[in-house]
């Protein structure tokens, strides 16, 4: 369960992210099921404010590794930026730090 302002909005950026679709929606949650059966839910939060990245005093509430080829990584890098996303100057040899439009961390990743 992730927190969001918007969770329809988080939701649908996953959908892009991980693949999938939403398969439940309520008053105040999403759910998202991609196609191996995982289940990621997004939660109504108004007050909700965005982990701080890297520190190591705050949690990071969330951390979702997305595995790449290499050879996708700058087109995947400017879906993510278009769909609300922000990369952080936050990079290993094998992968790039990002986080989502709900401030939560997550990684692209390869071999």
């Amino acid at each position: 369960m992730l927190d969001s302002r918007d969770p329809r909005a988080l939701a649908e950026f996953y959908v892009e992210l991980v693949g999938g679709k939403v398969t439940g929606e309520h008053d105040d949650w999403v759910v998202l099921t991609d196609d191996d059966g995982r289940r990621f839910a997004f939660q109504l939060s108004p007050e909700h404010e965005p982990p701080t990245f890297p520190d190591p005093k705050a949690s990071q509430q969330f951390h979702l590794d997305v595995e790449i080829a290499h050879a996708d990584l700058d087109a995947a890098t400017r879906r993510i930026v278009e769909l609300g996303g922000r990369r952080l100057d936050a990079d290993g040899d094998d992968f790039q730090v990002f986080t989502d439009p709900a401030g939560h961390t997550f990684c692209l990743v390869w071999d």
